[in-house]
């Protein structure tokens, strides 16, 4: 769990957030990303898990009638894969944001600032089919002895391949960003 300053491209990655905030009309941070410009812009932190959280998990809409997520369903699965998370109590203090999807097991998934110029992802939409699973094969073969990720492999069996549930949400919420919000 590194402190965001302690990363080597910090100082760099700032210039791009601020300049973005001046130069782009939406900016879309994912996992990461969207953690360091929540800390960022709005001074809300992160906070380490005890273990990593990885796989499908359900997740609902708590803006339905935002129009980044024209088309979702009230119920929808989104692959995560952090040892962090971004808690809703931190995001609720910040004055300029919202929470638009949570899941009760994965936490905050989607968040944006009130006007909509900056999309905070804290999961995977952009993840294939297999990218949890080499994820979790890597770690296993370097001896990390992860956990099976969540509701990913069929019957909890990693001989097969996961189905591809999460993909139509996960183009309509780009989509849906280049149509609305760009």
């Amino acid at each position: 769990n590194l402190p965001f300053e302690a990363v080597d491209y910090w100082a760099e990655l700032v210039r791009i957030m601020d300049w973005s905030t001046h130069n782009v009309w939406s900016s879309f941070h994912i996992c990461w990303g969207a953690q360091a410009a929540l800390w960022h812009h709005y001074g809300v932190p992160k906070h380490p898990l005890d273990h990593k959280l990885h796989g499908l998990f359900t997740h609902r809409l708590l803006e339905p009638s935002e129009p980044l997520l024209r088309g979702f369903d009230e119920l929808f699965l989104a692959p995560h894969s952090r040892h962090t998370e971004t808690r809703k109590e931190d995001i609720d203090k910040a004055k300029d944001l919202r929470i638009l999807a949570m899941s009760d097991e994965a936490g905050v998934y989607i968040a944006s600032s009130l006007d909509g110029r900056r999309i905070f992802v804290t999961g995977h939409p952009e993840y294939d089919r297999l990218t949890i699973k080499a994820e979790y094969e890597r770690d296993r073969d370097r001896g990390l002895a992860p956990k099976l990720p969540r509701s990913y492999f069929p019957k909890d069996d990693p001989s097969q391949d996961p189905p591809f549930v999460w993909r139509s949400h996960a183009h309509l919420l780009y989509a849906n960003w280049l149509n609305y919000r760009v």
